[in-house]
């Protein structure tokens, strides 16, 4: 049996399915809430779904590996208790009962702790390569914070699980992930914007040198880091920090045009302000080096952005 948390979310819901597709017996850890987050859990089998207060029931079933995809993921959050205790205080807790009963722990960093990019996209682990960077928000600390103390077990030579590995997602983009409001993907809400009637509505550059919409993002697939995981958990002879994107930058704009093109129609982009909490606190280029988890063996090409764009708009047209 497989452990995922935050698997009715969107990372981790794909995961469950794939997990469902390899004849795995999958226990979710999450809140389905009162909306329609349960959807994403639509036709898969689930061994157990127990909410994250009930997590020592969870580790009581011993799971052969646990993913920990649960966090407290928007970017804008301001309660520092409530980050803390999710996105440091339980996976330090997932790290120690893995080490302890010598299960792999695969989790989720994120890209937004490279902050606005100054020190680079390398996926380093070492003590010193983390403590150059600085995340932009609350929730790009937290994530960083985790990796940083992994790091410093490491180099104390502390206990760890036989298999650890964390994934700095880059801008996942893809199938359920419709309850995120907000922080859902661009991706998105231009499909929504252009199926409303109106024009993709793009964030206006507040940098100089930057045109209107030629802020660039490393958008990655989420059937990518799905793979991404599935290869993992098929090598457990490999860990590591990772970078998990696309490895290619590219612009809103052509995001925006690769909705347009998925929906059979002419690009037509206009440009608004860029809000006032986002000012100063807003990556303009992110990009993914890939040559780590490329020497770890790692094979798959990842998706170019049009022809995930164009399947995930197919997906959208398919299950509204």
């Amino acid at each position: 049996m497989i452990l995922v948390t935050g698997g009715a979310g969107f990372i981790g819901s794909n995961l469950v399915h794939a997990l469902n597709a390899r004849g795995e017996e999958v226990v979710v850890v999450d809140r389905l809430g009162e909306g329609d987050k349960w959807r994403n859990l639509e036709g898969a089998v689930l061994a157990g779904l127990l909410p994250p207060e009930r997590m020592e029931e969870a580790l009581a079933l011993r799971p052969r590996a646990i993913l920990h995809m649960g966090a407290i993921s928007e970017t804008t959050v301001r309660d520092g208790d409530l980050v803390a205790a999710t996105n440091l205080t339980l996976p330090l807790r997932l790290w120690s009962w893995c080490a302890e009963h010598g299960v792999p722990l695969i989790y989720a960093s994120s890209a937004a702790t490279y902050g606005d990019g100054a020190e680079g996209f390398a996926d380093e682990e070492t003590p010193e390569a983390l403590a150059r960077l600085r995340p932009l928000n609350l929730y790009g600390w937290s994530k960083h914070a985790f990796d940083r103390r992994v790091a410093q077990m490491l180099a104390l030579g502390l206990p760890r699980p036989p298999q650890w590995a964390g994934l700095k997602f880059f801008n996942v983009y893809g199938p359920r992930e419709g309850h995120k409001g907000r922080m859902a993907s661009v991706a998105l809400h231009k499909y929504r914007e252009i199926l409303a009637g109106g024009p993709a509505r793009l964030f206006a550059s507040d940098r100089e040198g930057i045109p209107d919409g030629g802020q660039m993002r490393d958008f990655v697939h989420v059937g990518d880091c799905v793979r991404v995981m599935l290869w993992l958990l098929d090598h457990p002879g490999v860990s590591g920090l990772f970078n998990c994107g696309s490895g290619e930058a590219r612009s809103f704009g052509d995001l925006a045009r690769a909705v347009f093109a998925g929906l059979g129609r002419a690009p037509e982009i206009e440009f608004v302000p860029m809000p006032e909490d986002l000012r100063g606190k807003y990556q303009y280029f992110t990009e993914a080096p890939l040559a780590k988890l490329r020497q770890a063996g790692y094979p798959h090409p990842p998706t170019r952005l049009e022809d995930g764009v164009a399947d995930y708009v197919a997906w959208l047209q398919r299950n509204g």
